[in-house]
């Protein structure tokens, strides 16, 4: 249990490309997707957008060649969309005979504004770059997944922690763009109580550290990656880092090392990435979606609790959704517990049955 916690913990960091080059998955490529003079929701615009994405798997195309069997990939906050590409992902979810075949699907897995290889502060505007919010993530991608790679149906959008969001305004903003939404790790409703204050604190972290001079730092600020394990203690269940820091000892190695990853990160990017979240609210339009959605959480997930009741109350507005809470168990990882698909896995399965015929049987 513990190596395979401290594997997970490792490679959500970063995910090398050679990795997925290796699987012998069809057709795997990554690119780029720039967008022109793209203007972001609050007027600001910047003369290049760039999105880094990965694809594989097999395009089924229409009488007018575009993609019509697509299934998106949304990626968590604390990661690019490498992060799916992690081995307690990858291992039972992409090969032959799983849910997201890649003989039967055309995968597509972008790195979010901000993120990997997409644009972001740290690539030189630092606080020039624009406030990017959610609306703006989901907006350029839907330009890549469209412009870009041609695709004109999506089976599924399936999103993770800040995926998961992404996936209810995916559903609502283009509501008649896919067969099925998978919500892993999510609420519809807007950020308020214990989550959005471990959000404000973590800005504020980074806000009121000494050396982050406004955002104008040369070297990275070094006081706010001392506060920054407070969020791996949120998101992942409490016994499991009981099994990562038995004692005194390895508990302070434990904390050098979430110190250590969050040294890694570009201070402007982290506080980007926190304030992204400022316009989430699906709450409002949720009876807009048309797609068959599958919600789930865990029950031990801190940052979602279901004691709040709040996805039952968005449910109550989607004409055809079913809702997973995951026991807690002596697999399951708090927030963290969408990382491991064995566990959520069947469901997954269960919910591709119930699925009606795609646009992709008028494929080519």
């Amino acid at each position: 249990m513990l190596g395979r916690i401290l594997l997970a913990l490792a490679l959500s960091w970063a995910v090398p490309s050679a990795f997925a080059a290796e699987t012998g998955w069809p057709n795997y490529q990554e690119g780029d997707f720039v967008l022109k003079d793209y203007a972001f929701a609050d007027g600001e615009r910047l003369p290049e957008l760039k999105l880094h994405y990965r694809t594989f798997g097999t395009p089924k195309r229409n009488a007018r060649g575009e993609i019509v069997n697509g299934v998106l990939l949304l990626h968590e906050t604390s990661g690019p969309g490498s992060n799916w590409l992690m081995p307690s992902l990858t291992e039972e979810l992409f090969h032959a005979g799983q849910p997201l075949d890649p003989a039967e699907y055309f995968i597509i897995i972008p790195d979010g504004i901000g993120r990997g290889g997409s644009s972001k502060p740290s690539d030189g505007m630092r606080t020039k770059f624009p406030h990017y919010r959610y609306h703006d993530i989901v907006d350029s991608e839907h330009r890549l997944v469209t412009e870009g790679l041609h695709v004109a149906h999506l089976r599924l959008v399936i999103g993770r922690s800040m995926g998961a969001m992404h996936c209810w305004m995916w559903a609502e903003m283009y509501p008649d763009l896919m067969d099925g939404v998978v919500a892993l790790a999510s609420q519809p409703v807007a950020m308020s109580g214990r989550n959005w204050i471990m959000r404000r604190a973590a800005a504020e972290a980074i806000r009121h550290d000494p050396d982050w001079k406004d955002g104008n730092y040369e070297t990275q600020p070094t006081h706010w990656i001392y506060t920054a394990p407070m969020t791996a203690l949120m998101t992942e269940n409490p016994v499991r880092i009981q099994e990562i820091a038995p004692t005194r000892e390895k508990a302070d190695a434990y904390y050098r090392q979430l110190v250590e990853r969050a040294a890694k990160a570009d201070a402007n990017d982290t506080l980007y990435g926190i304030e992204a979240a400022e316009d989430y609210n699906p709450e409002p339009e949720l009876d807009k979606i048309r797609a068959k959605v599958l919600v789930i959480n865990s029950a031990d997930d801190m940052v979602n609790p279901p004691d709040l009741g709040t996805v039952e109350r968005g449910l109550a507005r989607v004409r055809d959704a079913k809702y997973v809470l995951i026991p807690e168990g002596d697999k399951t990882h708090g927030h963290f517990t969408h990382r491991y698909a064995a566990i959520w896995k069947p469901y997954l399965v269960d919910f591709l049955k119930t699925l009606a015929p795609t646009k992709a049987a008028e494929a080519k």
